[in-house]
Protein backbone atom coordinates (compact mmCIF):
# COMPACT_ATOMS: atom_id res chain seq x y z
CA UNK A 1 0.00 0.00 0.00
CA UNK A 2 1.16 3.61 -0.31
CA UNK A 3 1.11 6.57 1.96
CA UNK A 4 -2.07 7.87 0.87
CA UNK A 5 -3.77 4.28 1.95
CA UNK A 6 -2.03 4.81 5.41
CA UNK A 7 -3.81 8.46 5.79
CA UNK A 8 -7.14 6.77 4.71
CA UNK A 9 -6.89 3.91 6.79
CA UNK A 10 -6.24 6.12 10.49
CA UNK A 11 -8.71 7.56 9.46
CA UNK A 12 -11.46 4.91 10.00
CA UNK A 13 -9.30 2.86 12.45
CA UNK A 14 -9.43 6.92 14.83
CA UNK A 15 -13.12 6.74 13.46
CA UNK A 16 -13.42 10.26 12.74
CA UNK A 17 -14.22 8.35 9.45
CA UNK A 18 -16.85 5.27 9.32
CA UNK A 19 -19.44 4.45 11.94
CA UNK A 20 -19.24 6.32 14.67
CA UNK A 21 -18.82 5.06 18.71
CA UNK A 22 -21.71 4.82 21.20
CA UNK A 23 -20.36 7.20 23.34
CA UNK A 24 -17.37 9.42 24.66
CA UNK A 25 -16.33 6.46 26.95
CA UNK A 26 -16.06 4.02 24.06
CA UNK A 27 -14.03 6.60 22.12
CA UNK A 28 -11.76 7.14 24.60
CA UNK A 29 -11.17 3.35 25.26
CA UNK A 30 -10.67 2.50 21.72
CA UNK A 31 -7.89 4.48 20.89
CA UNK A 32 -6.78 4.17 24.82
CA UNK A 33 -5.66 7.77 25.15
CA UNK A 34 -5.81 11.34 23.40
CA UNK A 35 -3.99 14.32 23.58
CA UNK A 36 -5.51 17.12 25.77
CA UNK A 37 -3.18 20.05 26.24
CA UNK A 38 -6.06 22.19 24.66
CA UNK A 39 -8.72 21.35 26.83
CA UNK A 40 -11.81 22.57 24.54
CA UNK A 41 -9.72 21.11 21.41
CA UNK A 42 -9.49 17.53 23.48
CA UNK A 43 -13.28 17.69 24.13
CA UNK A 44 -14.07 18.26 20.63
CA UNK A 45 -11.91 15.14 19.76
CA UNK A 46 -13.92 13.29 21.61
CA UNK A 47 -17.38 14.08 20.43
CA UNK A 48 -16.54 14.14 16.79
CA UNK A 49 -15.90 10.25 17.23
CA UNK A 50 -19.02 9.47 18.63
CA UNK A 51 -21.70 11.62 17.13
CA UNK A 52 -21.82 13.64 20.81
CA UNK A 53 -21.38 17.15 21.84
CA UNK A 54 -18.54 18.29 24.02
CA UNK A 55 -21.38 18.14 26.71
CA UNK A 56 -21.61 14.56 26.54
CA UNK A 57 -17.66 14.68 26.89
CA UNK A 58 -18.03 16.80 30.21
CA UNK A 59 -20.96 14.50 31.16
CA UNK A 60 -18.38 11.65 31.47
CA UNK A 61 -15.86 13.32 33.29
CA UNK A 62 -17.94 14.32 35.95
CA UNK A 63 -19.30 10.74 36.30
CA UNK A 64 -15.90 9.02 36.69
CA UNK A 65 -16.10 6.98 33.40
CA UNK A 66 -12.91 9.74 32.16
CA UNK A 67 -10.25 11.36 33.57
CA UNK A 68 -7.68 14.16 32.46
CA UNK A 69 -4.10 12.97 33.55
CA UNK A 70 -0.08 13.27 32.52
CA UNK A 71 0.23 9.89 31.78
CA UNK A 72 2.57 9.27 29.20
CA UNK A 73 5.29 11.71 28.00
CA UNK A 74 5.00 14.22 30.60
CA UNK A 75 1.80 15.08 28.22
CA UNK A 76 -2.15 16.03 29.33
CA UNK A 77 -4.32 13.37 27.63
CA UNK A 78 -8.27 12.08 28.32
CA UNK A 79 -8.00 8.40 29.86
CA UNK A 80 -11.11 5.79 30.70
CA UNK A 81 -10.53 6.57 34.57
CA UNK A 82 -10.04 2.63 35.23
CA UNK A 83 -7.31 2.53 33.17
CA UNK A 84 -5.33 5.83 34.72
CA UNK A 85 -3.61 4.12 37.87
CA UNK A 86 -1.84 1.25 35.41
CA UNK A 87 -1.05 3.55 32.37
CA UNK A 88 0.72 5.84 34.85
CA UNK A 89 2.29 3.23 36.99
CA UNK A 90 3.73 1.99 33.45
CA UNK A 91 4.45 4.47 31.51
CA UNK A 92 5.33 7.62 33.76
CA UNK A 93 8.67 6.13 34.80
CA UNK A 94 10.55 8.13 32.05
CA UNK A 95 9.21 11.74 32.17
CA UNK A 96 9.15 11.80 36.10
CA UNK A 97 13.15 10.57 35.51
CA UNK A 98 13.24 14.13 33.70
CA UNK A 99 11.21 16.23 35.63
CA UNK A 100 13.59 15.16 38.76
CA UNK A 101 15.88 17.13 37.01
CA UNK A 102 13.47 20.23 36.25
CA UNK A 103 12.59 20.26 39.95
CA UNK A 104 16.24 21.28 40.98
CA UNK A 105 16.33 24.20 38.35
CA UNK A 106 12.46 25.29 39.92
CA UNK A 107 14.09 25.29 43.33
CA UNK A 108 11.61 22.33 44.41
CA UNK A 109 12.91 19.53 46.73
CA UNK A 110 11.39 16.25 47.64
CA UNK A 111 9.94 17.39 50.66
CA UNK A 112 8.40 20.52 48.81
CA UNK A 113 6.90 17.51 46.93
CA UNK A 114 5.93 15.44 49.77
CA UNK A 115 4.40 18.89 51.64
CA UNK A 116 2.18 19.66 48.25
CA UNK A 117 1.12 16.11 47.98
CA UNK A 118 -0.08 15.96 51.67
CA UNK A 119 -1.59 19.22 51.61
CA UNK A 120 -3.83 18.39 47.70
CA UNK A 121 -4.93 14.63 49.63
CA UNK A 122 -6.81 17.51 52.58
CA UNK A 123 -7.85 19.88 50.02
CA UNK A 124 -9.30 18.20 47.19
CA UNK A 125 -11.02 15.36 49.43
CA UNK A 126 -14.64 15.69 49.08
CA UNK A 127 -15.35 17.22 45.80
CA UNK A 128 -11.94 18.83 44.44
CA UNK A 129 -10.83 22.07 43.29
CA UNK A 130 -9.86 24.31 40.58
CA UNK A 131 -6.36 24.89 39.29
CA UNK A 132 -6.92 28.25 40.79
CA UNK A 133 -7.66 27.15 43.83
CA UNK A 134 -5.30 24.19 44.63
CA UNK A 135 -2.41 27.05 43.94
CA UNK A 136 -3.81 28.90 46.40
CA UNK A 137 -3.72 26.14 49.01
CA UNK A 138 -0.28 25.57 48.07
CA UNK A 139 0.86 29.59 48.38
CA UNK A 140 -1.04 30.08 51.73
CA UNK A 141 0.73 27.18 53.27
CA UNK A 142 4.19 28.72 51.91
CA UNK A 143 5.08 26.22 48.99
CA UNK A 144 4.99 28.93 46.21
CA UNK A 145 3.86 27.96 42.81
CA UNK A 146 5.44 30.96 40.45
CA UNK A 147 7.61 30.20 38.59
CA UNK A 148 5.92 26.97 36.63
CA UNK A 149 6.44 25.42 40.14
CA UNK A 150 2.90 25.04 40.56
CA UNK A 151 2.54 23.28 37.18
CA UNK A 152 5.23 20.87 38.25
CA UNK A 153 3.76 19.84 41.32
CA UNK A 154 0.71 19.07 39.59
CA UNK A 155 1.56 17.41 36.88
CA UNK A 156 4.02 15.58 39.34
CA UNK A 157 0.76 14.77 42.03
CA UNK A 158 -0.37 13.38 38.55
CA UNK A 159 2.52 11.33 37.45
CA UNK A 160 2.40 9.64 40.89
CA UNK A 161 -1.21 8.64 40.22
CA UNK A 162 -2.38 10.78 43.19
CA UNK A 163 -4.73 13.67 41.52
CA UNK A 164 -6.69 13.87 37.75
CA UNK A 165 -8.80 16.62 36.52
CA UNK A 166 -12.04 15.23 36.85
CA UNK A 167 -15.78 17.02 37.04
CA UNK A 168 -16.45 20.32 36.31
CA UNK A 169 -17.69 23.23 38.26
CA UNK A 170 -19.28 26.34 36.66
CA UNK A 171 -17.54 25.34 33.21
CA UNK A 172 -14.26 24.95 34.75
CA UNK A 173 -12.70 21.07 35.31
CA UNK A 174 -11.61 20.48 39.10
CA UNK A 175 -8.56 18.31 40.33
CA UNK A 176 -9.39 15.40 42.46
CA UNK A 177 -7.97 12.15 43.95
CA UNK A 178 -7.41 9.53 41.62
CA UNK A 179 -8.51 7.55 44.88
CA UNK A 180 -11.92 9.36 44.90
CA UNK A 181 -12.59 9.40 41.14
CA UNK A 182 -11.54 6.24 39.78
CA UNK A 183 -13.96 3.84 41.26
CA UNK A 184 -13.02 0.51 39.93
CA UNK A 185 -9.20 0.59 39.15
CA UNK A 186 -8.05 -1.87 36.69
CA UNK A 187 -4.42 -3.82 38.09
CA UNK A 188 -3.19 -5.69 34.56
CA UNK A 189 0.29 -7.05 35.55
CA UNK A 190 2.94 -5.65 33.93
CA UNK A 191 3.53 -7.99 31.10
CA UNK A 192 -0.39 -7.82 30.25
CA UNK A 193 -0.27 -3.88 30.68
CA UNK A 194 2.99 -3.33 28.38
CA UNK A 195 0.84 -6.04 25.77
CA UNK A 196 -2.46 -4.46 26.22
CA UNK A 197 -1.15 -0.93 24.99
CA UNK A 198 0.29 -2.42 22.47
CA UNK A 199 -2.79 -4.07 20.73
CA UNK A 200 -4.69 -1.12 21.91
CA UNK A 201 -2.92 1.62 20.26
CA UNK A 202 -2.35 -0.58 16.80
CA UNK A 203 -6.37 -1.03 17.12
CA UNK A 204 -7.02 2.42 17.84
CA UNK A 205 -4.43 4.08 15.58
CA UNK A 206 -3.14 1.45 12.52
CA UNK A 207 -1.88 1.40 10.63
CA UNK A 208 1.50 2.51 12.43
CA UNK A 209 4.72 0.80 12.85
CA UNK A 210 6.79 0.03 16.07
CA UNK A 211 8.90 3.35 15.84
CA UNK A 212 4.95 5.16 16.48
CA UNK A 213 4.17 2.89 19.49
CA UNK A 214 7.59 4.07 21.04
CA UNK A 215 7.26 7.58 20.62
CA UNK A 216 3.66 7.83 21.19
CA UNK A 217 4.03 6.06 24.98
CA UNK A 218 7.28 6.57 25.71
CA UNK A 219 7.74 3.23 26.29
CA UNK A 220 11.47 1.55 26.48
CA UNK A 221 12.11 0.06 23.10
CA UNK A 222 12.50 -3.48 24.93
CA UNK A 223 9.16 -3.13 25.98
CA UNK A 224 7.68 -1.91 22.82
CA UNK A 225 9.15 -4.86 20.77
CA UNK A 226 7.85 -7.11 23.92
CA UNK A 227 4.04 -5.64 23.62
CA UNK A 228 4.27 -5.78 19.77
CA UNK A 229 5.38 -9.59 19.83
CA UNK A 230 2.38 -9.91 22.58
CA UNK A 231 -0.21 -8.02 20.29
CA UNK A 232 0.87 -9.47 16.90
CA UNK A 233 -1.56 -12.59 16.26
CA UNK A 234 -4.48 -10.29 17.12
CA UNK A 235 -3.28 -7.57 14.33
CA UNK A 236 -2.93 -7.23 10.31
CA UNK A 237 -0.22 -6.02 9.01
CA UNK A 238 0.55 -4.25 6.07
CA UNK A 239 3.92 -2.92 3.88
CA UNK A 240 4.06 0.44 2.94
CA UNK A 241 7.54 1.34 0.94
CA UNK A 242 9.19 -1.26 2.37
CA UNK A 243 8.07 -1.07 6.66
CA UNK A 244 5.61 -2.44 8.55
CA UNK A 245 2.70 -1.56 9.68
CA UNK A 246 0.29 -3.03 11.95
CA UNK A 247 -3.50 -2.40 12.21
CA UNK A 248 -7.02 -4.09 13.14
CA UNK A 249 -8.21 -6.55 10.82
CA UNK A 250 -11.75 -4.64 10.98
CA UNK A 251 -9.83 -1.83 9.91
CA UNK A 252 -8.44 -3.11 6.85
CA UNK A 253 -11.69 -4.78 6.27
CA UNK A 254 -13.89 -1.70 6.28
CA UNK A 255 -11.29 0.26 3.97
CA UNK A 256 -11.55 -2.75 1.18
CA UNK A 257 -15.50 -2.01 1.34
CA UNK A 258 -16.93 1.15 1.49
CA UNK A 259 -14.70 3.06 4.42
CA UNK A 260 -12.21 4.35 1.78
CA UNK A 261 -14.83 6.28 0.10
CA UNK A 262 -16.01 7.66 3.39
CA UNK A 263 -12.15 8.27 4.59
CA UNK A 264 -11.89 10.51 1.75
CA UNK A 265 -14.01 13.35 2.72
CA UNK A 266 -13.50 16.10 4.46
CA UNK A 267 -12.80 16.49 7.93
CA UNK A 268 -12.85 19.60 10.39
CA UNK A 269 -10.56 18.32 13.07
CA UNK A 270 -9.12 20.40 16.43
CA UNK A 271 -5.72 21.15 17.36
CA UNK A 272 -3.24 18.42 18.69
CA UNK A 273 -5.82 15.48 17.69
CA UNK A 274 -4.82 12.23 17.14
CA UNK A 275 -4.67 12.21 13.34
CA UNK A 276 -1.60 14.22 13.75
CA UNK A 277 -0.24 13.64 17.02
CA UNK A 278 -0.89 9.58 17.03
CA UNK A 279 2.98 9.25 15.69
CA UNK A 280 6.28 9.40 14.95
CA UNK A 281 6.00 9.96 11.06
CA UNK A 282 3.63 12.19 10.54
CA UNK A 283 3.98 12.55 7.05
CA UNK A 284 1.10 10.70 5.40
CA UNK A 285 -1.22 13.19 6.38
CA UNK A 286 0.84 16.13 6.90
CA UNK A 287 3.42 16.71 4.39
CA UNK A 288 6.74 17.82 6.18
CA UNK A 289 6.80 21.44 4.30
CA UNK A 290 3.93 22.22 6.03
CA UNK A 291 4.22 20.60 9.13
CA UNK A 292 5.67 24.62 10.49
CA UNK A 293 2.43 26.11 9.22
CA UNK A 294 0.43 23.96 11.48
CA UNK A 295 2.82 24.32 14.54
CA UNK A 296 4.17 28.03 13.99
CA UNK A 297 7.85 28.40 14.86
CA UNK A 298 8.06 24.61 16.27
CA UNK A 299 6.94 26.45 19.64
CA UNK A 300 4.42 22.88 20.71
CA UNK A 301 1.14 24.16 20.16
CA UNK A 302 -0.96 22.43 16.98
CA UNK A 303 -3.26 24.46 14.98
CA UNK A 304 -6.74 22.73 13.64
CA UNK A 305 -6.39 21.52 10.40
CA UNK A 306 -8.78 20.28 7.33
CA UNK A 307 -8.23 17.26 6.40
CA UNK A 308 -8.69 16.37 2.50
CA UNK A 309 -8.97 12.94 1.18
CA UNK A 310 -6.42 12.03 3.82
CA UNK A 311 -4.34 14.98 3.76
CA UNK A 312 -4.06 18.42 6.03
CA UNK A 313 -4.39 21.03 3.25
CA UNK A 314 -5.40 24.15 5.78
CA UNK A 315 -5.41 25.29 9.18
CA UNK A 316 -8.92 27.20 10.21
CA UNK A 317 -10.09 28.97 12.94
CA UNK A 318 -13.31 30.54 14.06
CA UNK A 319 -13.00 34.04 14.24
CA UNK A 320 -15.98 36.99 15.50
CA UNK A 321 -18.69 36.16 18.12
CA UNK A 322 -22.23 35.60 17.50
CA UNK A 323 -23.91 36.69 14.64
CA UNK A 324 -20.42 37.55 13.38
CA UNK A 325 -18.70 34.08 13.74
CA UNK A 326 -17.63 32.50 10.72
CA UNK A 327 -14.72 30.44 9.49
CA UNK A 328 -11.30 31.22 8.62
CA UNK A 329 -8.90 29.03 6.50
CA UNK A 330 -5.44 28.97 5.92
CA UNK A 331 -4.80 27.05 2.97
CA UNK A 332 -1.12 25.76 2.90
CA UNK A 333 -0.86 25.75 -1.13
CA UNK A 334 -2.79 28.00 -3.44
CA UNK A 335 -6.78 28.34 -2.76
CA UNK A 336 -8.83 25.86 -1.68
CA UNK A 337 -11.61 25.19 -4.74
CA UNK A 338 -15.10 26.79 -3.79
CA UNK A 339 -16.74 23.44 -3.60
CA UNK A 340 -14.01 22.73 -0.50
CA UNK A 341 -14.83 25.80 1.48
CA UNK A 342 -18.32 25.22 0.98
CA UNK A 343 -18.39 21.90 2.31
CA UNK A 344 -15.49 23.28 5.14
CA UNK A 345 -18.14 26.05 5.96
CA UNK A 346 -20.98 23.01 6.16
CA UNK A 347 -18.85 21.09 8.57
CA UNK A 348 -17.93 23.45 10.00
CA UNK A 349 -21.42 24.64 10.92
CA UNK A 350 -22.33 21.06 12.35
CA UNK A 351 -19.50 20.75 14.29
CA UNK A 352 -20.72 19.66 18.42
CA UNK A 353 -21.64 22.32 20.65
Amino acid sequence: MRPHDVALLRLLAQRVAGPPLASPRDVVGHLLALQAQDEPGSLLSVALRCGGTRDDVRAALDAGELARTWPMRGTLHTVLAEDLPWLVELLTPRPRAAAAKRRVQLGLSEEDVDQARALAESALADGGLTRAEILAVWDDAGLATSGGRGYHLLAELAQRGVVCLGPYREGEQRFVLVAEHVARPRRPSREEAVAEVALRYFRGHGPATLADLQRWTGMPAADARAGLAAAREALATITVDGVEHLLAPETLEAYEGHGRRDAARLFLLPGFDEIVLGYADRTATLAPEHAGLVVPGGNGVFRPTLVVDGRAVATWRTAGSGSRRRLELAPFAGELPARVVAEAERRWAELPA
